[in-house]
């Protein structure tokens, strides 16, 4: 289920919202509601998967108990890693045992041995969050930063959340325990600001999204061979904006729908594209997926506590298992390990070197690493990601046949650069915020976002509906 298509917008959406407001006037009875709705909610579309993860949810519980019963010792080590193990295995097994047995198999072909069979296994939509978030609740436990849940609705809840279940953002259980303890009543307030986000949400992924999916689907689908410099340009750009739009998207539907219930989550992104090096991006881009790194890996591999050499080692390999994270193919893992790169490299001297640069400047060298890496991201092999990278550095190379990219492609792709832009000049005004100035000019921008949502709404109807790029993670 969608959250932009006529099934959410129009009957699961507003009958929960309805339910909550009218019969939950006690909190117990609005945490039954809000679970209910989000159980049922996920097991529209995954109706198997959904028993595993009510099993993986009851071993959270018994897991966190005895961690809990036996802190400071060995014993709540074990416990811990057997919680993790646990977790981790269903992530390996539905994401990766595909992609092992792939290799696998074309290795042992190459040393003329009998191949294996190799297992079709349907990738449950947004597994890896379900698990991430997971993993995060027994570690907690185990830090002493929260106690186990104190009811099996209460983490049930916590892990079947709708809005944020199928991409995240990612939501560390000592963030948000107490939100669900308390069990806010929403008010009128949270309905105006978090529809007004939800509908911003709509309209950067039925409008802008999806219309440069388009795009790059366009371009990415030739043969590499019958393409120039423009047209490889044009793809990588097009993805380049789509993700962004896609991703952030999802993040504002998923924030504005929490909101609307009386919820606060973090934000996920901060105008990524106004980085001015691969450090400043990540701090900026999925934020919750890079702080979850930071607090659950990077920090247990020793952070930056155990020399500079290590330091570069443990940078890079949180790095390259966030580009395992996103995907089981050779393409992510080599995003994850150029990421992993610059961010050494920013360490090393990189950001020294940008900082000394004009800020406009410094943004452009970061853009141009981040468009880099999201070739290799789009890319259906590493051998066309290297061939468009080939083009891309050949500002002579011509098409064979001229790509015919229809004019509407293009004019959106060029109000997302616009608006990009507008966010980099933004950060010269003194004092400037966009939700201030969307506040002083309340009618406008309401009226103005209130058509682009209807819009929104009437190309998704017309149009095929496109997933999002991170159901697939």
């Amino acid at each position: 289920m969608l959250f932009y298509e006529p099934l959410f917008l129009f009957l699961f959406g507003p009958a929960v919202y309805l339910l909550y407001l009218f019969f939950g006037e006690v909190r117990w009875r609005r945490a039954v509601i809000l679970l209910a709705a989000s159980v049922a909610f996920y097991a529209w579309s995954e109706p198997v998967f959904i028993f595993l993860v009510f099993a993986s949810v009851g071993l959270d519980l018994y897991v966190a108990q005895k961690i809990a019963t036996s802190a400071a010792s060995d014993t709540s080590k074990r416990w811990l890693a057997l919680g993790v193990v646990g977790n981790l295995a269903i992530l390996i097994y539905y994401k990766y045992t595909g992609f092992l047995a792939l290799n696998v198999d074309a290795l042992l072909k190459a040393l003329t041995l009998p191949g294996i069979n190799i297992p079709q296994i349907a990738l449950p939509i947004g597994v890896s969050f379900i698990v991430f978030e997971k993993i995060t609740y027994l570690v907690d436990v185990y830090r002493g930063v929260t106690a186990p849940a104190r009811s099996s609705l209460l983490y049930g809840l916590y892990v079947f959340f709708f809005p944020k279940l199928l991409a995240g953002p990612i939501i560390k259980y000592h963030d948000i325990a107490r939100q669900f303890e308390a069990m806010p009543h929403a008010d009128v307030d949270d309905f105006i600001v978090g529809f007004s986000r939800f509908m911003l949400g709509v309209v950067k992924k039925l409008l802008f999204a999806d219309t440069l999916a388009s795009g790059a689907d366009l371009i990415f689908a030739h043969d590499v061979s019958s393409l120039g410099f423009a047209e490889a340009w044009a793809g990588v750009l097009f993805f380049t904006f789509q993700i962004y739009f896609d991703f952030s998207g999802y993040s504002d539907m998923a924030i504005g729908l929490a909101r609307m219930f009386g919820f606060r989550l973090l934000e996920n992104f901060n105008m990524p594209y106004v980085a001015t090096s691969i450090t400043d991006f990540w701090r900026r881009w999925h934020i919750s997926l890079t702080s979850w790194i930071r607090e659950y890996l990077y920090f247990p591999l020793g952070g930056n506590r155990r020399g500079e050499a290590r330091t570069y080692l443990n940078l890079w390999i949180c790095f390259f298992a966030s580009g395992l994270w996103h995907g089981a193919a050779w393409t992510y893992i080599a995003w994850g390990a150029y990421n992993g790169v610059f961010l050494v490299l920013d360490r090393l001297f990189l950001v020294n070197r940008l900082q000394r640069l004009p800020d406009w400047l410094a943004n452009v060298i970061a853009m141009i690493i981040v468009i880099v890496g999201w070739t290799f991201f789009r890319a259906t092999s590493l051998s066309q990601a290297g061939a468009l990278l080939a083009l891309m550095a050949t500002p002579w190379a011509q098409a064979s046949a001229p790509v015919a990219i229809p004019p509407e492609y293009i004019v959106v792709a060029l109000v997302a650069a616009a608006i990009c832009v507008a966010q980099r000049l933004s950060l010269y005004a003194k004092d400037f915020d966009w939700g201030v100035a969307a506040q002083r000019f309340a009618l406008a921008s309401n009226g103005a976002l209130s058509m682009l949502f209807l819009a929104a709404l009437a190309k998704g109807l017309a149009d095929p509906f496109k997933p999002f790029i991170y159901f697939r993670f």
